[in-house]
């Protein structure tokens, strides 16, 4: 066995011991991937698995509005709240910062190692969501100056 495929099985490991289905599952299918010799649908992940990850996450984050759980008055008083504009701001800070994250990923790889080690430990330890390569790249990039 491999060095790749036991750092999978380590991580693995993590999620089941911290019950995190996510993170098992994607390990899961990765070694799925690795095992079954389908190793041509890696650089196809790496280009779109990003983007179609988002898509579904903002699939779910707007369903409530879709379905109307969320109605146009609820919206609307979204701008009469101080909370509610507190998290506009917020939303909009963690968007760029997302931006910022993307861009120095795919312009330092050799960063990605560490923000990905990092996300599937704060999962696997501290019950996250693996949403944070991108956020965290993007206070890295802020932190070391670059874009």
């Amino acid at each position: 066995m491999d060095v790749t495929s036991l750092l999978l099985l380590a991580f693995a490991a993590l999620g089941i011991i911290s019950s995190n289905t996510p993170i098992t599952i994607a390990v899961v299918v990765l070694l799925l991937i690795r095992v079954t010799g389908m190793q041509q649908a890696f650089p196809w992940l790496e280009k779109y698995g990003l983007t179609i990850g988002i898509i579904i996450l903002t699939i779910g984050v707007m369903a409530p509005l879709a379905s109307g759980k969320i109605s146009l008055d609820t919206l609307g008083s979204t701008f009469l709240n101080w909370k509610s504009l507190l998290a506009i701001a917020i939303g909009m800070l963690v968007a760029y910062l997302g931006g910022r994250g993307a861009s120095l990923m795919s312009g330092q790889p050799t960063v990605v190692a560490g923000l990905l080690i990092g996300t599937v430990l704060g999962v696997a330890l501290f019950r996250g969501v693996p949403v944070g390569p991108l956020i965290a790249a993007g206070i890295l990039s802020l932190l070391i100056g670059k874009s």
